[in-house]
């Protein structure tokens, strides 16, 4: 089995869910909670509208129960009434911050009318007090397995396995789902295709993708870094030269874009080509006619052209630093690569496919698998990757190589722990250490983000909590008082 395989197999809790309480009887809300315990849902339980809309700010769920009727605020002189509005309240903001949930409503009064408004606004089902605790337990059952199965179909229409993804592109998550979508779409026309992403966000890869699957796939495929070469050499590289062009030419030569024809040419980096060579790239692109260097004889050339580039071209174009008219001719289709960071869901996947790939190729594929521990992909998950997937892939190839050297017994699977990460990533260093925060952590409270990290943390370990503490360095009674203290069950 590889360690792809291993990674995609390991929960044996399959619904287990992140579920939100909202019951203003403390009592109430820890027999739900109890209930809930066994089938290893990780239940925040809190007791008003207004923690229960912080927590679905801050937070992530896959069920929301609320009680249809809590005391609220808002009635004569401030003072709090009792009303099904607080109910419907939660509901509304739960379709709205965290619309891939289902929320369940508990009313003791069976008010008709009210479940009636609470099913048009998205709720998953109705229940009664007093509860039926194996009914309940069976209803939060369901409504986590429609969250799941709806998150598993979302990427049929792909027709891709999340693991092995579409040409070699990992796309668990959905912006990555969203960029295969659009690779798939433009594969097929002739228009160019423009992808941009910072550097290591895989840009030639989904290129290739763009090619493979376009009616040019039988022609060449032929990339060329614009960033790599002097003006002069880049010209030389994209146009070709003939004999005696300049000092050593001693034999004419084809540039890419005639080696290129009928197939697709890749321009890497385009945003760093000198301006005099972006003219002459308009004009090949506009006329479909290449000339030499050192010749006046125009050759016909057909291809398809894909370009990339880590820049901002709007602000290169107001510097003055792009033309305008060839960004308008290059970005026929765009394409735009989230970074790694805004895709943590795709690092495990991408994780065992580089483990698997560094064991190929050391010749080692028909050995048992690595295996990676939870502690070790936690921190692989949690890091900034600056260097977005190709700094993963070195790094995972490093910790493979530094595995297999230590002593372990014959024909024994060797284990990926978090003494073979490099220290810089153990340690959560980053050439940006604030793009983590920036992105999802801004404004949120230190409490928030510790409450966070322990939900996350239950779900990861199946709500074992002694693994739980170890993973989050704490010692389990810290953890079992944290719990208590957050409302967390």
């Amino acid at each position: 089995m590889s360690i792809a395989d291993r990674i995609t197999n390991t929960d044996p809790r399959r619904y287990a869910a992140q579920v939100l309480i909202v019951e203003d009887e403390p009592e109430h809300a820890d027999v739900m909670a109890e209930a809930l315990k066994k089938p290893g849902h990780v239940c925040t339980v809190v007791t008003d509208v207004a923690a229960a809309l912080q927590e679905l700010n801050f937070g992530t769920f896959d069920v929301v129960i609320t009680d249809l009727r809590m005391p609220t605020s808002g009635g004569a002189n401030g003072v709090a009434s009792d009303g099904c509005d607080a109910g419907l309240r939660v509901l509304e903001a739960s379709r709205k911050l965290q619309p891939h949930a289902e929320v369940v409503m508990v009313t003791a009064h069976g008010d008709v009318p009210t479940a009636r408004a609470a099913f048009k606004l998205g709720a998953f089902d109705f229940i009664q007090k007093p509860l039926d605790l194996e009914v309940f337990r069976s209803l939060v059952n369901r409504a986590a397995e429609t969250v799941l199965s709806r998150n598993e179909s979302s990427a049929q229409p792909l027709d891709t396995p999340v693991v092995e993804g579409f040409e070699g592109i990992i796309a668990g998550s959905e912006p990555m789902r969203r960029v295969l979508r659009t690779v798939k779409a433009v594969a097929a026309s002739n228009l160019p295709v423009l992808v941009t992403g910072e550097s290591g966000t895989g840009k030639e890869l989904v290129a290739a993708a763009v090619h493979r699957n376009s009616p040019r796939a039988k022609g060449r495929f032929v990339a060329l870094n614009c960033a790599a070469e002097t003006e002069t050499l880049l010209e030389d590289q994209l146009f070709g030269h003939v004999r005696g062009a300049f000092t050593g030419a001693e034999k004419e030569r084809e540039g890419v874009f005639e080696y290129a024809t009928g197939g697709t040419l890749f321009l890497d980096e385009i945003g760093d080509m000198p301006l005099k060579m972006q003219a002459k790239l308009l004009r090949v692109l506009e006329t479909g006619l290449v000339v030499r260097l050192g010749s006046n004889d125009p050759r016909k050339t057909d291809v398809r052209l894909v370009s990339a580039t880590n820049k901002d071209l709007n602000a290169l174009i107001a510097r003055g630093e792009f033309r305008e008219d060839l960004y308008f001719r290059i970005k026929g289709a765009a394409v735009q690569l989230p970074p790694l960071r805004e895709r943590r869901e795709d690092i495990p996947p991408i994780v065992a496919a580089a483990a698997d790939r560094a064991m190929k190729t050391m010749g080692l594929e028909h050995d048992p698998a690595p295996v990676i521990t939870d502690a070790s992909m936690m921190r692989l998950t949690s890091y900034a990757w600056p260097g977005n997937v190709r700094q993963l892939l070195n790094v995972v190839q490093n910790m493979v190589v530094q595995a297999l050297g230590e002593d372990r017994a014959k024909g024994s699977p060797f284990v990926l722990e978090t003494r073979h990460i490099p220290d810089d990533v153990r340690a959560g260093d980053s050439s940006d250490p604030d793009s983590a925060v920036t992105g999802s952590l801004a404004g949120t409270t230190l409490e928030q983000i510790e409450k966070r990290a322990i939900r996350e943390t239950l779900k990861l370990t199946g709500g074992n909590r002694e693994q739980a503490a170890s993973l989050l360095g704490i010692g389990e009674r810290t953890l079992y008082r944290k719990l208590k203290e957050y409302g967390v069950r």
